[in-house]
């Protein structure tokens, strides 16, 4: 998902506090140089930022720019999830991604695939349970979608707390509604994986911990990181919030962005130091797609779908560089006085 918002209690600029998410009970690494990856990741990109293509067209262009995989959100303009015939369109295109060589991901952050008059809406803490049942139908359609496709996960959200609203009562409504789409993914053998989204109930991995525990730690209950949402508002750096939910991690969503300002910015235009990150996704073994998530730039779609790779597979390549050798004691260093590299 994508808003362009300040978040309140942060700034640019505001440092980050070392030491682990309160409330997870998987502590991060210490922060050391960077570790050398030891599994190849594997990227793709999200046709929410595609959106101006058609489905087919935008897979045959990440399929010949080198992805391996596509982050599908599920969107009127290209698998409607509520359009007659689901389930022979996806099986068309399960044999399309097969043909392209494309892995999948089901992503379910449409703006207005459910309400043509409110963004996101109704989302799983709405007070009508009616409006509550129709976003879980959505999710319920997506574990489905997921499983023909033989997707790796299916990403979902809390949504924002209604006013009025208090907090126990929006965490009851979001355990509850997710309870069922949890059946439907085990069952299916599908993840599901919910996304910390700044200004909503489950905005940070505190927030998923809480959520996990509530649930009973189900097999199937796992996390969307989004590590422009880790720059934004986490306590911990992005590499290091990769290491603390590393248990849990099963879809990766990337893009750049500042301290306290939710924006997904392209690669080179925000704060994230990107080398850290992708060597701990791959050091703590991370198999999943790891995806571009840019839907406020869909209007040039093609041109960042094809400046991001080399980006990304060149910031790979810095995370599996050797460090430089540490001089013995007392022996002058081999790097000019004054330099910075």
């Amino acid at each position: 998902m994508s808003r362009t918002t300040t978040v309140p209690g942060h700034s640019a600029g505001v440092p980050r506090a070392e030491g682990a998410v309160h409330g997870t009970s998987a502590e991060p690494a210490p922060v050391a140089d960077v570790p050398a990856p030891t599994i190849p990741l594997r990227f793709g990109y999200g046709t929410n930022g595609l959106a101006d293509l058609r489905l087919d067209d935008a897979l045959a262009l990440l399929a010949d720019l080198g992805y391996d995989g596509v982050g599908l959100t599920l969107d009127h303009m290209h698998l409607d999830p509520l359009a007659p015939d689901l389930a022979a369109r996806t099986a068309r295109l399960a044999q399309r991604l097969d043909a392209l060589g494309l892995s999948v991901t089901v992503e379910t952050g449409a703006r207005y695939v459910l309400d043509p008059r409110r963004k996101h809406g109704p989302s799983l803490l709405d007070p009508d349970p009616d409006d509550r049942a129709r976003r879980v139908d959505l999710l319920i359609r997506a574990v489905r979608v997921a499983a023909d496709l033989d997707a790796h996960a299916v990403h979902c959200f809390s949504g924002i707390t209604p006013p009025g609203t208090d907090p126990s009562t929006a965490w009851h409504r979001l355990t509850d509604a997710l309870t069922p789409v949890l059946e439907a993914a085990t069952a299916s053998g599908v993840h599901l994986a919910v996304e910390p989204e700044p200004g909503h109930l489950l905005a940070t991995l505190a927030d998923f911990d809480r959520l996990r525990r509530a649930l009973g730690d189900p097999e199937h209950l796992g996390l969307t990181l989004d590590i422009g949402h880790c720059q934004c508002l986490e306590p911990l750096s992005p590499a290091d919030c990769v290491r603390a939910a590393a248990p849990w991690l099963r879809h990766v969503q990337i893009e750049d962005m500042r301290r306290g300002i939710h924006e997904h910015l392209p690669f080179g235009d925000g704060e994230i130091d990107f080398p850290p990150v992708l060597a701990a996704l791959s050091a703590a073994g991370y198999q999943g797609l790891t995806v571009v998530e840019l839907p406020r730039h869909s209007h040039a779609g093609p041109h960042f779908a094809e400046r991001s790779l080399p980006f990304l597979r060149s910031a790979e390549a810095a995370a599996t560089a050797a460090p430089l050798p540490v001089p013995p004691l007392g022996d002058p260093s081999a790097t000019p006085e004054g330099s910075t590299s």
